[in-house]
This record gives C-alpha cells, sequence and structure tokens, in this order.
C-alpha cells in the first residue's frame, strides 16, 4: 500500500511543508531510512539526522523550524505531537494488514451454558470454563485456558497460550500475551517444627481493570485472600513476576524482569525500570521512577527518583557512582600520605 504526503496530513490533521505528492509504504528509525518510508523526529537530539535522512516523510512538530542554512529532502508534516501520530498511523495499519478474526474454531471446547457473542472469536484447542462470561468481541486465541468462573471484559484479546486461573477478571480493552499466566498460586508456605513446609492454600483471585497490557509469559499470582489487584491502564512488559496480593497503581508502567514481591503496593503513574526488585509488604507512593536493576527493600515517597541498592535519590546515586571510581586513586593518595608520615616519624 502507498500513501501520498497529503493523505496522511489528512488523516493526522497536519500541515504539509514540501510535496503533498510524497509518497511512502513502509516506516523505518530517522537515521536508518530509505527512499519511500515514513518517520518522525521527536527528540532534539536525533535533530541532525533530518539533513541527511533518505525518508520521503518525516513528522516534525508544529512548531519545528528547519535550519535555513541546511538543504531539506523531505517532505515535512506538522503535527502537535509526532510520537503519538506515529502510534496512531501504525496502529490503523496494523488494523488494515491484521484483520481480527470470529467465530468457533474446532476443536476447542466451550462449557455449556457459557455466551459467546457473534463478534467473539475462539481460537482452536482453546479451553472455556463453566460459568465463564465473555463480553463483546472477545478475542481467545489457540490454546488458551480460561477456568471456570471468570469474567473477561469488552473487546479484550487473549494471544496463543495465555492461561487464566478460575476466579479472575479481566476488564474491559485488555491485552494478555502469549504465555501470560493470571491467578496461578502465591508463593505461601508454612514452615513447620521438622523444618518442612505446608502450602497455604490460595483462595483469593486476580482482578485487572480496564485497558491493561500484559506482556508475553508475564505472571500474576492469586491473591491468598481478596485480590491481587491490577488497576485501570496499568502496561507489564514481559517476564515480570507479581505475587500474591500485590496492588499496581492506575496507569503505571514496568519493564521486563521485574519481580514485586507479596502484598507490596505500588502507587500510580510511576516508571519501573527493567530488573528491579521490590520486597513484600511495603509501599511505593505515586509518579515514582526506578531505575534500572534498583532494588526496593522499604517505603518510597510519592514523586521520588530512585537508583541502586538499596535504592536512593536518582541525583545522590550518581554522585557516589562518581566518586566510587575515584576510589582507586584516593586509596593511593592516603598510601602515600601514610608512607611519607611513617618515614617523617
Amino acid at each position: 500500500m502507498e500513501f501520498t504526503a497529503e493523505m496522511i496530513a489528512a488523516h493526522v490533521n497536519g500541515d504539509i511543508v514540501g510535496n503533498p505528492q510524497a509518497k511512502v509504504h513502509t516506516f523505518s528509525k530517522i537515521e536508518e531510512a530509505m527512499p519511500g518510508s515514513i518517520t518522525f523526529l521527536a527528540n532534539p537530539l536525533y535533530t541532525p539526522y533530518l539533513y541527511n535522512t533518505k525518508a520521503s516523510i518525516v513528522l516534525v512538530r508544529k512548531d519545528f523550524v528547519p535550519d535555513s542554512d541546511k538543504n531539506l529532502n523531505t517532505t515535512l508534516i506538522k503535527v502537535d505531537d509526532p510520537y503519538q501520530t506515529l502510534s496512531a498511523l501504525l496502529t490503523l495499519i496494523d488494523t488494515y494488514l491484521n484483520p481480527q478474526p470470529s467465530g468457533i474454531e474446532q476443536p476447542s471446547y466451550v462449557a455449556e451454558g457459557v455466551h459467546v457473542n457473534e463478534d467473539c472469536y475462539i481460537g482452536a484447542f482453546a479451553y472455556i470454563g463453566k460459568d465463564v462470561k465473555l463480553g463483546k468481541n472477545v478475542k481467545i486465541y489457540p490454546q488458551v485456558y480460561i477456568g471456570h468462573n471468570t469474567e473477561i471484559g469488552d473487546n479484550t484479546i487473549i494471544y496463543p497460550g495465555a492461561k487464566v486461573y478460575h476466579g479472575c477478571k479481566i476488564g474491559k480493552n485488555c491485552i494478555l500475551h502469549a504465555g501470560v499466566v493470571i491467578g496461578a498460586d502465591g508463593f505461601g508456605f508454612a514452615p513447620t517444627e521438622d523444618k518442612t513446609y505446608n502450602k497455604i492454600p490460595q483462595i483469593g483471585a486476580v482482578n485487572i481493570e480496564d485497558n491493561v497490557e500484559i506482556g508475553a509469559n508475564t505472571t500474576v499470582d492469586r491473591a491468598t485472600m481478596g485480590a491481587t489487584v491490577i488497576n485501570r491502564g496499568v502496561k507489564l512488559d514481559n517476564l515480570i513476576q507479581i505475587a500474591h496480593n500485590v496492588e499496581i497503581g492506575e496507569h503505571t508502567v514496568i519493564a521486563a524482569q521485574t519481580g514485586i514481591a507479596g502484598s507490596a503496593k505500588i502507587g500510580s503513574h510511576g516508571m519501573i525500570g527493567g530488573q528491579v526488585g521490590v520486597a513484600g509488604h511495603i509501599h511505593v507512593g505515586d509518579n515514582v521512577t526506578v531505575g534500572a536493576q534498583t532494588g526496593i527493600p522499604g517505603n518510597i515517597d510519592n514523586n521520588s527518583r530512585i537508583m541502586g541498592y538499596p535504592a536512593v535519590n536518582a541525583g545522590e546515586f550518581a554522585r557516589n557512582t562518581v566518586l566510587i571510581k575515584r576510589l582507586s586513586g584516593l586509596f593511593k593518595r592516603v598510601s602515600a600520605i601514610e608512607k611519607h608520615i611513617n618515614q617523617d616519624n
């Protein structure tokens, strides 16, 4: 498929600078672009690439003014937010290239009495347990397991191989990627006098609110009692472990390989980097930014930026890192001073 700058600008309410008939058929990064591609400029650090890019069309901010001393060999479309505009265009193309399926493929199992709307899709080898409630336009791909008494909201997509155990609730407009496990038992064991462990039954559930996306092979354990809660708008990357009775505040994003221990409470609008470890039974406030590989053993206040282990203020962590690099030289200076003092004595 080909699109002209004129067609794209009309769709995104943009202003054209250059050739309105410039054509594109693919997307690219600005530094690697080839003719026939569209790219974007959102980060000012990438501005130098604009004057060398081979892209046919570049999305830029409406207040962007090209350098008059440099040649511009591409067509610009000025928009309010280039990154959001690119996201909208990618969504449009993805919808066109990957139309959503419908109907019930065979072999699959749908328990008697489960109502499946006409616009729903259930892929081959899927299992839908008794008393499951499916919303409108739900898409359940092959080899998905949905346990009994589970509720799944409108427009939710569950990709191949995901497992949702009994009694869990999935909201509207959610996406569960391949291999996700929702509602497996929390890690609950009681030590005994003979130094063995008795399993503590996990009789709670998992509640996932609307507009949540969960990456491939991420696990969210059911609560011992009550519910593990993922609030609306949360985005979880691949390979994340959410333990029993955890609560994640709305619109928080968490990167891969993070582990959150039981009963921890994570606030809203947070950003947590990869490989972060959060101890159990603590509270992380709202609007907290956590650097990659940080260990969080205790409570964190609202609006904090933290890094390191144990976690400290991000600025303090950066200063400490600089000082650590200077320790070797400092040690040599101290040794030289000690040697000089000893010689004088």
